[in-house]
């Protein structure tokens, strides 16, 4: 087993003397457990969750789906990126959800907003989708579609060959398709990257490097 116990452990005694979970001597990774637990994987706002160490390949065709729960109106959801100009990204500005996608000629932005007072900082659970289809990109939010016109019709594909960075990234690292660095604060689950017939579902806790992440452990309220 090379992977932590996504689980809490509590009274541990050992040769009838409990040990002090209060003060130890050295810490990584462990977060308080918490009475009411939701699938998912928190993030606390500090950090990021970097996947796919040899880097993804966007190309011409990619579909995210997550769904994420947030009382921050900003937040780092997710980006791939290239050294170039190649990205795409998904991130909350000001409570709306942006989709970056750049194919190398410019970025095109698909926006959601939701309407009236509904927000998406309600710490409630939403459901986000985004698709890349060579030149074409949309966006659902709990159903409700997004397109957006691409003016550069005859660039289709993202070359990217980075990792996977959600809920954030690295000061040193580029992102060319986000506008924000502020990390996301709030809950992740079911994140799936679909390539054609391939589909992938991301575990947080095989993350190559996780700072201010919590896998396996989303609390039944904020904390």
């Amino acid at each position: 087993v090379t992977h932590s116990i996504p689980a809490c452990i509590g009274s541990m005694t050992i040769n009838g003397k409990q040990l002090d979970n209060d003060s130890p001597v050295s810490i990584f990774a462990v977060n308080k457990c918490y009475e009411t637990v939701q699938d998912g994987t928190f993030f606390d706002g500090s950090g990021f969750a970097a996947l796919v160490r040899e880097g993804y390949k966007v190309r011409s065709d990619v579909n995210i789906t997550l769904e994420f729960r947030t009382t921050a109106a900003h937040g780092v959801l997710l980006g791939v990126s290239s050294a170039r100009v190649d990205a795409i990204g998904l991130e909350i500005v000001h409570g709306k959800v942006l989709f970056h996608v750049n194919n190398g000629a410019g970025r095109i932005t698909a926006s959601y907003e939701p309407r009236g007072t509904n927000s998406l900082c309600d710490g409630k659970w939403h459901k986000l989708q985004a698709n890349k289809s060579k030149h074409d990109i949309s966006l659902i939010i709990d159903g409700n579609l997004v397109h957006t016109d691409n003016p550069y019709v005859q660039s289709t594909s993202a070359d990217t060959n980075n990792p996977i960075y959600v809920g954030g990234y690295p000061a040193d690292v580029k992102q060319n398709c986000l506008t924000s660095k502020t990390s996301f604060r709030g809950c992740l689950r079911n994140l799936v990257l679909t390539k054609g017939q391939h589909t992938e579902l991301f575990d947080f806790s095989r993350a190559f490097d996780l700072r201010g992440v919590f896998p396996h452990s989303c609390p039944g309220a904020e904390h």
